[in-house]
């Protein structure tokens, strides 16, 4: 989804007296990070280039900001920030030429602490361009935006809190999903505990190849305790990832109730489809058997399906594929 809204700021726009521009292109108009200057109608330059500087026009008005846009604290958490302020939504390379950043109008976008929203890729760049593009006016949604928060997790709460949000996922690591399995001596467990042999124990199996510890299945809601080296080799790839992957990480950790499945999509031994039917298993069993609650099983599962999409996503664009 984030791929086709990415693709709408390809598309060339009509401005006033019949002239296109093509959105995302403040980049290429601003190579290292000059800024764009000229005259023209609908705001562009003769080459019909972006503005990344407030117009001369408009140099008497006062605005929230003159040269960027921070967004408050409470994007991370509300509903709806405000209306929206700006036309366009586009990227451009950072003034240091390492890194992207995303330009609303003139102004350079920045995170909840007033930091410059600078991210890894340019395609990255596009797709948070893409989600501000998409919001209307009337207000700043931004529970519609999970690769904008997202990136702000990654840029300014991992770096400062990467080992507290590591222990934090080791903690649950033994409780994960994947190793508890339901009893087979009752009728009301028994297609569970089927299900899980089928789908899981693939699962189990590659974390005892990639590892090199077979991991420990038990029948109890309290778990039980992983092999040591089992529980230092993960927490080993957690450590050598970037802030970008540990924030990708930890996001579907806390969706999946389960470490297990987050590294085995990091590693790419699972699809989205694949990790969301691992996860809703037992939970689907039990619609099956007594039926699906509207308004409570289906928003479960769009919400759950945004949650694992996005941060994959994520992933996915941090690393510019």
């Amino acid at each position: 989804m984030a791929t086709l809204a990415a693709r709408r700021l390809l598309l060339p726009r009509w401005v006033a007296g019949g002239r296109a521009r093509l959105l995302g292109t403040a980049a290429e108009a601003s190579p290292g990070g000059e800024e764009a200057r000229g005259g023209g109608e609908g705001g562009g330059g003769p080459d019909g280039a972006i503005y990344v500087k407030k117009p001369a026009a408009a140099a008497a008005v006062t605005t929230r900001d003159e040269t960027s846009v921070a967004m408050p604290t409470s994007f991370m958490t509300g509903s709806v920030v405000g209306k929206r302020f700006y036309r366009d939504a586009t990227v451009r390379l950072a003034d240091d030429g390492n890194g992207w950043t995303v330009m609303l109008d003139y102004r350079t976008l920045k995170s909840p602490a007033k930091r410059p929203l600078k991210l890894p890729s340019r395609a990255l760049a596009m797709a948070i361009a893409a989600e501000w593009e998409y919001q209307e006016s009337d207000g700043i949604r931004p529970f519609t935006m999970p690769l904008m928060k997202l990136a702000c997790t990654a840029l300014e709460r991992v770096p400062l809190t990467r080992a507290k949000v590591i222990d934090n996922l080791m903690k649950k690591f033994h409780q994960d999903l994947v190793f508890c399995r339901s009893p087979a001596d009752s009728e009301l467990t028994l297609g569970v505990h089927q299900k899980q042999k089928e789908k899981i124990d693939p699962i189990l199996e590659w974390v005892n190849t990639e590892f090199g510890f077979k991991p420990i299945v038990y029948t109890t809601f309290f778990g039980g305790k992983q092999d040591e080296g089992l529980t230092k080799a993960v927490e080993t790839v957690l450590k050598k990832t970037t802030d970008c992957e540990l924030a990708s990480i930890d996001a579907m950790a806390a969706a999946a109730h389960s470490l297990v499945i987050p590294l085995a999509m990091f590693r790419e031994r699972l699809g989205i489809d694949e990790a969301i039917e691992l996860i809703r298993l037992e939970e689907d069993h039990q619609v099956d058997r007594w039926g699906l609650v509207e308004g409570g099983h289906d928003v479960d599962i769009a919400d759950l399906k945004v949650q694992m999409s996005s941060a994959v996503v994520f992933l996915g664009l941090s690393r510019g594929m």
